[in-house]
Formats: C-alpha cells, structure tokens, sequence
C-alpha cells in the first residue's frame, strides 16, 4: 500500500509544480523522508499523511483504495484496508472481510486530534456499540455528559443514547469499536 500512497503523493506534487522542497514546507516533514515516501520505501503515519492531504487540499480518503470484496473468514493484519475515512478525522478499518453478511461489525477507528473548540454533535441510532482504548485518550460523549477514555478502558452503551467521541489531544487515538446491527448488513 506504501508504493500506491506514495505514487499518489508525487502525482499531486508534480501535477501542482511543487518540489520535495515545496511540500516540505508545507508539511513539516524532511525532503529525505518525502522522497522515500514517494519511491515507496517508507511507511507512513496516518497524522503525517494527514499533513499531506491538507497540503494538496483532497481527503485523506484519496489515498486508499476501495475495500476488496474477500470473502475468507480470516483477515490477517496486512491484509487490512481503510474501509472509510469519515471528516478527514475518523479512519475505519473492517476487521472482517464478510461484514455485510454478520449481525456484529468489528471495526479498529483511528481518531485524529481536533481543536478542543470544535463543536461535537452526538447523534443516535439502532443497536448497541461496545468501544475499547487501544492508544490514547478518547472522549466520550453520553448522556449529555463527557467522559474521557484511556488505553485499556471501555464502554458498552445502547446506540439509541445521544452519543459522539473525539480526540483532544496532540495524538492518534486507535479504538476497537463493535456495533449491533452491523449497518452494512446485505
């Protein structure tokens, strides 16, 4: 997937006359790494890929390619592709390759901080959802109320209960998050 990011960085680079140099500056990450990223040598991080996108104004979602449609019951890790990208904030990954045909939808969510004066709306809908900190510190909004989240904490909550998260602080927030009904349900 590196090799797929990276062609698309330097498409968007050359196509918008910007040097590694130019892009450098922009983002804040080296000349040297850029240019690994671009020959696909490198791994990148989702806040630094982040950094891009904002540079070259597309959604982080540009960069991934459509979830395939395997059907085999077991995903190894590498395996794993971006389903969605929500905001340019929320990234989800199925943890599964049959999702439409399960009652249950495990997801790994990465959270990308936001500025604590963003307003968050909670919403509702059907079902349950069940959250598990990974890294970093989650807030959750329940019940007109805000909880915060750490690595190994969870909740379990009725889906029907006005609720939201968000990342405050300066890190990547990953979450494992199971919801009931799965909504990709076929």
């Amino acid at each position: 997937m590196e090799n797929e990011i990276g062609k698309k960085v330097k498409e968007l680079r050359t196509h918008k006359k910007l040097t590694l140099k130019d892009l450098s500056e922009l983002t804040t990450l080296s000349t040297g790494f850029l240019s690994q990223l671009e020959r696909g040598l490198t791994n990148i991080a989702t806040d630094s890929l982040q950094k891009i996108a904002q540079a070259f104004d597309v959604e982080l979602a540009y960069f991934f390619p459509s979830p395939n449609k395997n059907r085999k019951c077991v995903l190894r890790s590498y395996e794993k592709e971006v389903f969605q990208v929500v905001n340019s904030r929320f990234i989800h990954y199925h943890l599964t390759n049959d999702f439409p045909e399960r009652a249950l939808l495990p997801r790994l969510i990465e959270l990308l901080p936001i500025n604590s004066q963003e307003d968050i709306s909670p919403y509702a809908h059907e079902g349950e959802e069940f959250i598990y900190v990974l890294e970093g510190t989650v807030t959750l909004f329940i019940n007109h109320e805000q909880v915060e989240l750490f690595p190994g904490d969870s909740a379990h909550y009725a889906s029907t209960t006005l609720h939201n998260w968000a990342n405050y602080t300066n890190k990547m927030v990953r979450m494992l998050v199971v919801s009931s009904p799965n909504p990709f349900t076929e």
